[in-house]
């Protein structure tokens, strides 16, 4: 993160705490005091994308700094730095092979960044909730309810059948090797719609005891192919 910590205002001071004293940024902004509505448009940015205030994350750091300058009286609480009315405050999510990019900017200029990894759906062991949303595609894309030997949710059941008498995750089988030329396993094959999706997504869900579905998962994957289906058809 770019962040410092805020500085505490002394009683003689008549200066609030600038975005300049506690993030790197240069221009207007730098000499533009921090304001609690700043740090609560922040704030709500954050939550929109983490789902919560990041500790010690930017909104933290003016939240803190807004405090201070509006105990201090040189703020009021409704009060909204210009710059940052005007030109806002931004959480941005980036995707890149195994990690998300979040930057948090104030005004247009970053006030942090964080780099986390994301886990590949291709190493998760194989469950039941994956067995049923593959077989929920084979059955979509042969338009038969017959699970055909060797075939993808054959395979996918054997997986989650000898992946919950194993413990260690080492031993278990992934994904990826389940979906491993996936294509020509299938007897049939068909484009992708919104009903195969639902249809899909649904399987999973019911067999998945949190009712969710996996991040980057069949489901996931099948949902945003049938979303670039329907867009290629507009």
């Amino acid at each position: 993160m770019s962040q410092g910590q805020p500085r505490r205002l002394q009683p003689d001071q008549q200066e609030p705490i600038k975005y300049g004293d506690v993030f790197n940024v240069s221009g207007d902004l730098a000499k533009n005091p921090i304001a609690p509505e700043d740090a609560s448009m922040m704030q709500t940015a954050e939550s929109i994308v983490f789902g919560q205030t990041q500790k010690g994350g930017p909104a933290a750091v003016m939240h803190s700094a807004a405090t201070q300058n509006e105990r201090a009286g040189l703020i009021g609480h409704r009060d909204v730095t210009i710059i940052t009315g005007e030109q806002g405050v931004t959480v941005a999510e980036t995707d890149v092979p195994g990690r998300r990019i979040i930057t948090e900017s104030v005004a247009g200029q970053v006030v942090g960044r964080y780099v986390q990894p994301r886990p590949t759906a291709g190493d998760k062991p194989v469950d039941q909730s994956d067995a049923a949303a593959i077989q929920a595609a084979e059955v979509r894309a042969t338009a038969s309810n017959v699970i055909v030997p060797g075939g993808l949710a054959a395979s996918a059941q054997s997986a989650a059948a000898h992946n919950a008498t194993v413990s260690d995750d080492e031993e278990k089988i992934k994904l990826n090797e389940v979906l491993s030329g996936a294509t020509a396993k299938l007897p049939a094959d068909k484009a992708v719609t919104r009903q195969d999706a639902e249809g899909v997504v649904s399987a999973e869900l019911r067999n998945n005891p949190n009712v969710a579905t996996y991040p980057g998962g069949v489901a996931s994957s099948i949902a945003a192919a049938a979303r670039l289906n329907e867009n290629i058809n507009i």
